[in-house]
């Protein structure tokens, strides 16, 4: 005699989801006005000068350099200002406990790297008690290693129109060409022993000392650790030779390969 089949509450089911950790490569936009009708204007001049960069890229908003009350800030301008431009703000990064949690109330959340603490929730040490004995001196720390080699990511085919590459934690060096509208990523160096006429960013993990090397120099748009600079401000004499470009302090900087 046949079993009767499982009753559909009690018939195995399948996970309707499941969660795990990841990182991402986000880029944190540093909001030095609090006004979205001195910001989004800015921006959208910007962006307009290289086409299609950061379009429906998610951003995130810092907010330490904004020194004004939070009730000052129209983070609902500034979110609809940059949605406009097509431009996706996710979450909020810096700023005291107060300005996050009003930024949080209008659905950008406080977002924080792997590892990280927000330097706000670091309680100060307590005064020690009258009377109390002094606690042993801690003991030396442990001597630090040498920090290891970075690795490097290598592209030998072309990086075409529409493709983003991204060499996370690691130098990219790309010996073939990138395309126009084509975007390449690095946490550290870069390098382009071709045409570089796409998008460049070196330095993602606010690295200042990474740099962008390229034999045929004719960016739409090249970034070191935030700062950018796009292909309308570049001297003519650059295009088209073989450059690098570094940050000396919070500028950038091209020199000829030689």
């Amino acid at each position: 005699m046949s079993s009767a089949a499982p009753r559909p509450d009690t018939a195995t089911r399948i996970e309707p989801f499941r969660l795990r950790g990841a990182n991402f490569n986000l880029l944190v936009l540093r909001l030095l006005d609090h006004r979205p009708e001195a910001v989004v204007p800015a921006i959208g001049d910007q962006f307009r000068r290289a086409p299609g960069f950061l379009r429906f890229a998610p951003i995130v908003l810092g907010l330490n350099d904004i020194q004004v009350p939070p009730a000052e800030v129209d983070f609902p301008g500034l979110i609809q200002g940059l949605k406009e431009l097509e431009i996706m703000p996710i979450g909020t990064t810096g700023g005291t406990a107060e300005m996050r949690n009003v930024a949080l109330s209008y659905g950008l959340p406080p977002l924080r790297s792997v590892g990280g603490k927000e330097t706000d929730d670091i309680a100060a040490p307590a005064a020690p008690v009258d009377g109390a004995t002094h606690a042993a001196p801690p003991p030396p720390p442990p001597a630090t290693k040498p920090a290891a080699a970075r690795s490097t990511m290598v592209v030998e085919q072309p990086v075409r129109a529409g493709q983003r590459v991204w060499a996370e934690g690691a130098d990219l060096i790309i010996t073939s060409t990138v395309n126009a509208g084509a975007e390449v990523i690095a946490d550290g160096n870069i390098h382009v022993y071709g045409a570089l006429r796409g998008r460049a960013i070196a330095g993602g993990a606010s690295n200042m000392e990474a740099r962008v090397f390229a034999l045929n120099f004719d960016p739409e748009l090249v970034s070191i650790a935030g700062f950018y600079a796009v292909r309308e401000g570049f001297p003519a004499a650059q295009i088209g030779k073989a450059m690098q470009v570094r940050l000396v302090g919070e500028r950038m900087r091209f020199d000829p390969i030689t």
